[in-house]
């Protein structure tokens, strides 16, 4: 049995999750610029066995504009191309950041860190798996 990973993209930034090989436990793994989420991808999944990618996906927003739906297909297919041989699922992303700022407050993480919105863009990710695996 292979990781699981989670992308919550983003026009600037793109968290990433993933779980233990045996898929039981979710952390964030990044934070990326979001130029840079394929170059990583390439690294992480050459040296760890990925068995399906999530990818957070607003199918229920009407806050996102065509441009941007169209960005997030664009990268979904790239990502589908550059790694065929992996699964590709979409899971639905409505109101991760919230809910990600949530939690992260709900930790009792320091003001001046809350405000970074990488931990953020990360924790959103890991809802999004937590989620697509019915762990919440």
């Amino acid at each position: 049995m292979g990781r699981v990973i989670s992308i919550d993209y983003g026009k600037k930034r793109t968290g990433i999750a993933a779980t233990d090989p045996l898929q039981l436990i979710v952390n964030g793994l990044a934070s990326l610029d979001t130029p840079d989420v394929f170059g990583f991808l390439e690294d992480y999944i050459g040296k760890e066995e990925v068995s399906r990618i999530i990818i957070g996906y607003p199918f229920f927003h009407e806050v996102y504009n065509q441009a941007f739906k169209k960005e997030i297909d664009d990268f979904i297919e790239g990502v589908r191309k550059r790694f065929s041989w992996i699964p590709v699922d979409l899971h639905d992303e409505s109101f991760t950041s919230q809910r990600a700022k949530s939690v992260i407050l709900a930790a009792g993480v320091k003001k001046k860190r809350r405000r970074d919105k990488k931990l953020v863009d990360k924790m959103s990710a890991v809802i999004i798996l937590q989620e697509y695996l019915g762990h919440i």
